[in-house]
């Protein structure tokens, strides 16, 4: 793993650690499958442990939450005011990221 930039969490989490997310981000509902699926296909190559933190964070909500957040129904704040964390906050936009059309 690469450790510049270790003490921020902006290192790359390697192959292993990225593995290991994948099979915590299997959900229940097929909803939330497709948004994590499409997550990984667009962010797993850039991934840092501090956006694996916050995946981690949000793997440990509900199906049903976690959906809520995805679809806007409801908010971090609404969950759980502890849920409101950059790291957090920022791999729920990255969830949220519409695909890329292609032409």
């Amino acid at each position: 793993m690469d450790t510049t930039g270790m003490e921020t969490g902006d290192a790359l989490i390697d192959e292993r650690v990225l593995s290991k997310l994948k099979w915590r981000c299997r959900r229940g509902l097929l909803e939330n499958d497709i948004f994590i699926e499409r997550f990984f296909k667009r962010f797993e190559s850039t991934l840092t442990v501090k956006q694996a933190q916050g995946l981690n964070v949000l793997m440990d909500l509900s199906d049903s939450d976690l959906l809520d957040l995805h679809l806007g129904r409801k908010t971090l704040a609404q969950l759980d005011a502890n849920l409101v964390q950059d790291e957090v906050c920022e791999v729920l936009s990255m969830l949220k990221k519409p695909p890329e059309r292609s032409l």
